[in-house]
């Protein structure tokens, strides 16, 4: 038996690390049990090292696109090792940050599995470990489909993806969450040839029904081949039957429809926050609900923003317009090439639009060069009741992004 915790948490991703540095900020003595590196799925098998590998796979792109600016670039090209190698420094570089936190706030990080035996107690290596609290945040797992089992050479995950030590010549991804979407722009961006299944209506399925139709306009621009309301039939080794009676090759499959938690059955008494909760999968959903539970400031779950990157970037939060009724809303749409930053940066494609009701905006959905944090500019006013007229109030600098949401508000 060891000495007693205020708190104990097992899992150290985005969840559980907020939980763990907002509480020793409090004062309070924290243990917190994480079994392979701190940061969890975001940070070493998701957002960052994606990010990181799309940003190099952009630079690739705009560098081969550049003529019209009055650049030329010869012999670009592209090392895949080298791209993966700062993909990991950036990874180690984010990891060492946060142990520093960790040490400097006089956190106990056990590097080891735990089992969590009640709402007061955590095991691991045959230790028990007495807390007033516990905290469940071991996040999720790619989701297993039958038919679809990850071999990790031919059907991978997207742990599996990042790791690759050569591009396949071609990809096939199942599912276009924020996953598939990304994987998609980064693989195509590389020159792979992309084939996209998805069982819904549309792609991106989540998003406002607008968007979604922009972002299939936009890969059918850029040859990123796709099939709606479609599912795998057969595989016959590389030979991948679909269901609309398509053929595909591909050298490798992406199957990306969804995560699933790391929780077998909750425990009573035991708080679960991030993706072990079973909400919302989103790595600033897990730090809110991990910042509400240690220090009681409170956020409104329905409007957690979305951001699926890329170029253009898309970002929404707040209600979709299939969600309202007819003659409920107004809504207003500026498209993106009538602004004058736009135009000078050639990214011209997307539109910035929103839904209001009465005198209050309850939806903003943005595909946009800029998207994410033109997206939290109008969330800001969603929150907090900020009218339409009120906001008209504010000076918008010229030339920016930012300029659209000003007249998108002249046009409910």
């Amino acid at each position: 038996m060891t000495e007693k915790y205020d708190l104990g948490i097992v899992g150290g991703g985005p969840a559980g690390y907020t939980a763990a540095l907002h509480a020793a900020a409090k004062g309070q003595k924290v243990i917190l049990f994480e079994k392979e590196f701190i940061g969890g799925v975001c940070l070493n098998k998701g957002c960052i090292p994606t990010k990181s590998i799309l940003k190099s796979s952009q630079l690739f792109s705009d560098f081969n696109n550049c003529e019209s600016f009055g650049v030329f670039a010869e012999g670009v090209s592209f090392d895949w090792a080298k791209i993966t190698e700062r993909k990991n420094a950036v990874v180690e570089r984010l990891r060492k940050g946060l142990l520093l936190a960790f040490k400097n706030a006089k956190i106990e990080l056990v590097n080891a599995e735990a089992e969590i035996l009640d709402a007061k107690t955590i095991k691991s290596e045959g230790n028990i470990y007495p807390c007033d609290k516990v905290l469940c945040c071991v996040g999720a797992s790619p989701k297993v489909i039958k038919g679809l089992e990850f071999d990790h050479k031919f059907l991978i995950s997207s742990d599996d993806i990042l790791n690759l030590e050569s591009l396949p010549k071609s990809l096939m991804i199942v599912g276009s969450g924020a996953i598939g979407i990304e994987w998609a722009r980064i693989m195509s961006n590389l020159g792979v040839e992309v084939t996209l299944v998805e069982l819904a209506k549309n792609l991106l399925p989540l998003a406002d029904i607008e968007v979604s139709k922009r972002v299939e306009r936009i890969f059918k621009t850029r040859g990123i081949k796709f099939y709606t309301e479609t599912s795998v039939e057969k595989i016959d080794g590389h030979k991948i039957t679909l269901t609309n009676g398509e053929i595909v090759e591909p050298e490798k499959v992406l199957v990306a429809v969804g995560r699933v938690p790391n929780v077998k059955e909750k425990i009573e008494g035991v708080i679960y926050l991030g993706d072990a909760s079973g909400e919302i999968q989103l790595a600033h959903f897990g730090i809110k609900q991990a910042i509400e539970e240690i220090d009681g400031i409170k956020f409104e779950k329905n409007l957690t923003p979305s951001v699926v990157y890329g170029s253009p970037e898309i970002a929404w939060a707040g209600l979709k317009e299939q969600d309202l009724e007819p003659e409920s809303y107004k809504k207003s749409v500026v498209l993106v090439s009538a602004l004058g930053k736009a135009q000078c940066d050639g990214e011209t494609e997307g539109f910035i639009k929103l839904l209001s009701q009465g005198d209050k905006i309850v939806g903003v959905h943005i595909v946009c060069e800029e998207a994410s944090a033109l997206m939290q500019q109008v969330l800001i006013a969603i929150q907090n009741g900020i009218t339409p007229d009120k906001l008209k109030e504010i000076c918008f600098a010229h030339p920016t992004y930012s300029e659209g949401i000003f007249e998108s508000l002249f046009r409910l």
